[in-house]
């Protein structure tokens, strides 16, 4: 008897396999063999790879701000309240695989390919928009410090997962003295 699978059910694997190897090797065959499914049913729920990659994507879009909704208990003055707050919370190790995803993503990005374009823009955005609704002030002074604390952010996230903890840790310091 062939198990039914859920599209939660498989979008979870998807994630993990992702996790685990990466974007780029995330394949309908790949993901109904973990299944142990035929990958008609992973393309019933999922017609076109863009639309799996895209779930997944927005699955750890929301795990991030998950992970992150608690650290922001209290409205901050500008972005580098923003980025003190996020840093000990996202310099986590256990976010360095979904950060290695999201990285991935922005990669494929950069080089112009879809739907990873299409979806880093609108994680950027979203981001952007959530982070600004812990800002007190105006709509523009908000989106602005927020567009600051991603930029910072991402920086620091990227030389963590490539130069390690210690590097970016001392370059959280630096940028987040007020000296």
């Amino acid at each position: 008897m062939v198990k039914k699978h859920s599209r939660e059910e498989i979008l979870s694997v998807a994630l993990e396999a992702a996790l685990e190897d990466g974007l780029s090797r995330l394949t309908f065959g790949r993901l109904a063999s973990r299944l142990k499914i035929s990958d008609r049913m992973v393309v019933y729920y999922f017609p076109t790879k863009d639309e799996l990659v895209t779930s997944v994507l927005s699955v750890v879009g929301d795990r991030l701000q998950h992970v992150l909704a608690a650290a922001f208990s209290m409205p901050m003055n500008d972005h580098r309240s923003l980025v003190a707050t996020a840093w000990p919370v996202v310099a986590q190790p256990e976010c360095d695989p979904l950060f290695g995803l999201y990285f991935e993503a922005i990669g494929q990005a950069t080089a112009g390919i879809e739907p990873y374009k299409s979806v880093a823009s609108h994680l950027v955005e979203g981001w952007i928009e959530w982070l600004g609704g812990f800002v007190v002030g105006d709509q523009d002074y908000r989106r602005r410090e927020a567009a600051a604390a991603v930029a910072v952010l991402d920086g620091l996230l990227l030389m963590r997962l490539l130069g390690g903890s210690d590097l970016a840790d001392t370059a959280s310091t630096s940028l987040l003295d007020h000296r």
